[in-house]
Parts: C-alpha cells; sequence; structure tokens
C-alpha cells in the first residue's frame, strides 16, 4: 500500500449453507469476530462478535443470523467498519463455527457451504471450505493495521477442531502469514 491507499474501509463476510437433508438435524454455521488491541494482537480477544452480540462501538454487527441455512442467498452477513474501528486495535480474526448441539459435524456434512469477503463490489476472498472439510471451525479472515494505521486483508481459511468456546478464545493466537 502507498502513502495516498485507505486500505481495506468496511467489509462484508457472508456465510450461506443449503439446509440439512430430511430427516436430519439443521446445520447450524456461525460467524465470529475477535479483536485484538496494539499491545496484545495475539493474546486473548478484547471482545468478541457473535449471534446475538455486536462490538461495543458498533463497528462490528451480524446483518443476518440463520439457524439452519434456509434463507435465500447468503445466510449470515457480518459487516466490520474497520475505518471506524477505534485505533487501539490492531487486529480482527473472522471465524466460522459449526454448532456442535445435534452431534459432531464438520464442513463435509455440510450442504453446500460457501462464504465470500467484500469490500464493495470487489470480492477478496471465497471458498467452498474445501481445504478444511474435516474441521469443525475456521479462520476465514484476518485484517490488521499496517504500521502506518491503515488495514489490510490477510486472506485464508485455517481449520480448527475446537468447541465454539475454545475456539473463540483461541482463534486469534495464531500468527498468519
Amino acid at each position: 500500500m502507498n502513502a495516498v491507499s485507505k486500505g481495506i474501509r468496511k467489509v462484508e463476510v457472508a456465510l450461506r449453507w443449503d439446509p440439512s437433508p430430511a430427516g436430519e438435524p439443521p446445520a447450524d454455521l456461525d460467524l465470529v469476530a475477535a479483536t485484538y488491541l496494539a499491545d496484545a494482537p495475539y493474546g486473548d480477544p478484547a471482545y468478541v462478535v457473535h449471534f446475538d452480540s455486536r462490538s461495543p462501538d458498533g463497528t462490528i454487527y451480524l446483518n443476518r443470523d440463520s439457524k439452519d441455512g434456509k434463507g435465500f442467498g447468503f445466510d449470515e452477513v457480518m459487516t466490520l467498519e474497520l475505518d471506524r474501528l477505534d485505533t487501539r486495535y490492531a487486529r480482527v480474526v473472522v471465524g466460522v463455527i459449526i454448532q456442535q448441539r445435534s452431534g459432531h459435524r464438520t464442513f463435509v456434512n455440510v450442504t453446500r457451504p460457501g462464504l465470500r469477503v467484500r469490500e464493495n463490489y470487489t470480492d477478496l476472498a471465497t471458498t467452498d471450505f474445501g481445504e478444511v472439510l474435516g474441521a469443525t471451525a475456521a479462520i476465514v479472515a484476518e485484517f490488521a493495521r499496517d504500521e502506518t494505521g491503515v488495514w489490510e486483508f490477510r486472506p485464508g481459511v485455517h481449520g480448527y477442531e475446537d468447541d465454539p468456546v475454545t475456539f473463540t478464545s483461541t482463534m486469534g493466537s495464531i500468527r498468519r502469514p
């Protein structure tokens, strides 16, 4: 990025999946975002945004939440207004968790999952989770401030086999290139 670049400003992360086949329990996937302070960018998250929550300042919020994938188009949508996020935050990590209430389920057991990370009309990343089929959760995006304060996007999908509580407490501890 050069000195005139504004970097990443406002991002939409959209998640979709098809309903489970008849007779099977519904698949429930959730978008989560964890923020990290500049003085602890890989420690515990300052806060986590997920269903039924939003960031304290309203800069990260879930626009749409689904428990079964029966929505039209994207079932869950999260907006991150990075340009409004306080300067004490240096990093935001976004993940997807498969709820495990109805038994052990991985991405291979979810019908046609997909994800899109978009800024305005530009797709920054898309995935069908094919690289993490055996995982119960995945990191799908990372945003970090550079030394000038500009937000940059670090793409990549990394799978985990954690329960939702463990995943949200450790999702930002891994350094990504």
